[in-house]
């Protein structure tokens, strides 16, 4: 007897799928899909110019995997990937000053203040386009990275959800 999350496919293969209907090839395209969704995920959280959300609309409308597969995936893959940005913004600030560094500082401190006056919680909203700097300065800030991970996972995870909804018709805008 096979765990729940484990499935014997129609040639024999166990595979890590939740229960539905087995058909050839279905464990290879749902973790395809689910790899395929967690490095789109990862990538549009980092500095890299990236969308997911393509890449999440259409797996969904393809309806071949689990929604909350699939959500869970994407968010734990664009949480991850600002944590990438997190661990920049802990070690950048060694390297102000160099002629090469991004910001200046001006920039920098001008980042450090509106992340001071407004806090952690502005991580709650890291999802929207400018999220990214948000995670970076949140690194340079020291922002204990349990704290961090509770409230970047809260936004990337709603984010998700919302756009599930919203894809599924049941949130019109």
């Amino acid at each position: 007897m096979l765990p729940p999350f484990l499935l014997r496919g129609g040639d024999g293969a166990i595979c890590f799928a939740p229960p539905m209907e087995f058909g050839q090839g279905l464990c290879m395209g749902l973790i395809s899909s689910l790899v395929a969704m967690f490095a789109a995920a990862f990538v549009a959280a980092t500095v890299v110019p990236f969308q997911s959300e393509v890449v999440f609309v259409g797996l969904q409308l393809a309806d071949e995997v689990p929604l909350v597969w699939l959500v869970g995936v994407a968010s734990l893959g664009n949480t991850l990937g600002a944590v990438v940005n997190y661990v920049l913004g802990r070690s950048l600030t060694r390297f102000e000053g160099k002629s090469w560094f991004p910001a200046t500082p001006a920039q920098m401190a001008k980042a450090e203040r509106w992340f001071q006056r407004w806090g952690v919680w502005v991580l709650l909203v890291s999802w929207l386009p400018v999220g990214d700097v948000m995670t970076v300065v949140a690194g340079v800030m020291r922002t204990p990275l349990w704290l961090f991970l509770l409230l970047v996972g809260i936004a990337k995870t709603s984010r998700y959800i919302g756009l599930a909804l919203i894809t599924a018709g049941v949130i019109g805008l």
